[in-house]
């Protein structure tokens, strides 16, 4: 089952080639013109190459004589050069409560500088215990405070809200 699923997605080449007549691209990318695939699967057999159907959607669909193997080990190396130099943004946790002190908070802003430039989003929290609930509002204007210190490298992609013992705002790196 696995294996077929894979067939389709593969381009057709030389046998599997289902058209009446083709427009053929030499391997040197000259065009020999409009052929039928066995005349074009010759050519291919005599230069010990492959007919690989490039698009189906021209009129007439266009073939190229290549190296299959070789097109598709090229294929699959661009594929994982492009996954190693995309980064995946993670999220990072900021902790604290809103009764912080001065230099506690000016460490934690680093942090979060730190986090936002290697490019991850920043989840920046206060938790209250027992009654400090009820002072939401001071929480509230640290988190602001902190979004202020951070205007040059984050921008705000949720403001400071409260889900149960928490408030939590989510801070994103600027776009340059």
């Amino acid at each position: 089952m696995k294996k077929k699923n894979r067939n389709r997605q593969l381009p057709p080449i030389n046998e599997n080639i289902r058209f009446p007549e083709i427009r053929v691209i030499d391997s040197e990318g000259e065009q020999l013109g409009i052929l039928t695939p066995n005349e074009a699967q010759k050519i291919a057999e005599e230069k010990e190459l492959d007919l690989v159907l490039v698009s189906d959607k021209a009129d007439p669909p266009v073939c190229r004589i290549m190296d299959y193997g070789k097109y598709k080990y090229e294929q699959e190396r661009r594929a994982r050069e492009a996954k190693k130099k995309q980064h995946n943004a993670e999220v990072k946790e900021v902790k604290m409560r809103y009764k912080i002190d001065e230099h506690d908070y000016e460490v934690r802003v680093n942090q979060a500088k730190r986090f936002l430039k290697s490019g991850d989003k920043v989840k920046a929290t206060i938790n209250f215990r027992g009654r400090e609930i009820q002072h939401s509002d001071l929480a509230r204007e640290l988190l602001e405070k902190m979004a202020i210190d951070l205007k040059d490298t984050a921008e705000i992609q949720q403001s400071p809200k409260r889900e149960g013992r928490n408030m939590i705002m989510l801070l994103s790196p600027k776009k340059e």
